[in-house]
């Protein structure tokens, strides 16, 4: 005969009163804050719905006030320049964050490794950097005489690719995975590429998450780089750059007809600027959602001297 031993099912506790008023505080209180996060963006989105004249009239508000949607339709009027710098920012940001993510993490390994001799000095290289800089001419002299990639993307992508302190905070990050790994990789007979590929790589996720946002963010929100080294030598612009363009463009344009028979609260300013936020703001807000649970754990760790 088998006996049968009975197990016991663990007993649900229930929450008392006051754990019910707490926790109702605490979601309030999330709620509420939540809620005053998005307040501007709703503003953003709603004076961007708006007519000029209304918000030159009545200022922002919650809801569209003369709801129109003249700001799009300028921003979109040449919907293949505006889809030709969404191709170039995409691919920038997708092809920049990638490789940066991977030379960025090899780099914070390598500099990690006991065993490699130049890593004090190659640190000192990086961090120095993040205290003097040789400032824009010499940098614009390097990049456009001398590496004559002025007129090409390239300018911008490389100068974005890497960060001394993205290279820091991944190297303070390595330094939580333990060297028994390494270790226990060598003894195994792996070599340095392979046991940074599949035993240190895939330990690193909450500091590839952090890093890659804000690589992302950089090459995304891009426009100062594209306004010194693309200028008008390339179709398509990055998408930041394309849209300072079209709000200077329309500033221009309302200065030019201020004193003649044309009304300028019907050339959009305002409503252009939100406009253009919205549009330059709402696919990487959708991005975050899925780094989100990484972003804290990458920070803090990162940030912890070892």
């Amino acid at each position: 005969m088998t006996a049968v031993v009975a197990t016991k099912r663990p007993r649900k506790v229930k929450a008392g009163k006051d754990d019910l008023v707490l926790r109702g505080i605490s979601y309030l209180g999330v709620t509420l804050f939540a809620a005053f996060c998005a307040l501007p963006f709703v503003f953003i989105v709603s004076a961007s719905l708006s007519s000029e004249s209304a918000i030159m009239r009545d200022g922002f508000g919650l809801l569209p006030n003369e709801f129109t949607f003249a700001a799009y339709e300028y921003i979109f009027k040449a919907p293949q320049q505006i889809i030709g710098s969404y191709v170039v920012t995409i691919t920038m940001t997708v092809a920049g964050t990638a490789l940066g993510l991977f030379i960025i993490a090899m780099t914070g390994y390598a500099l990690q490794r006991k065993d490699f001799p130049f890593r004090n000095g190659i640190s000192f290289f990086i961090y120095f950097t993040t205290l003097f800089s040789a400032g824009l001419a010499p940098t614009f002299i390097w990049i456009s005489r001398y590496l004559e990639l002025r007129g090409s993307y390239l300018a911008v992508f490389l100068q974005l690719l890497m960060t001394p302190w993205l290279i820091i905070l991944m190297k303070n990050f390595v330094r939580s995975v333990p060297h028994e790994i390494v270790e226990s990789g060598k003894v195994d007979g792996a070599g340095d590429f392979r046991i940074f590929l599949q035993l240190v790589l895939p330990m690193m996720k909450p500091a590839l998450a952090t890093i890659g946002l804000f690589l992302a963010l950089g090459y995304w929100n891009e426009w100062y780089l594209s306004s010194l080294y693309l200028g008008s030598t390339v179709e398509f612009k990055p998408l930041q750059y394309h849209l300072y363009n079209l709000i200077n463009t329309a500033n221009a344009l309302r200065n030019s007809v201020a004193g003649s028979n044309v009304s300028i609260t019907d050339l959009p300013s305002n409503t252009l600027k939100m406009a253009s936020a919205v549009v330059a703001t709402g696919p990487i807000v959708l991005v975050y959602p899925f780094v989100q649970k990484y972003f804290v754990s990458g920070i803090t760790v990162g940030a912890v001297k070892g």
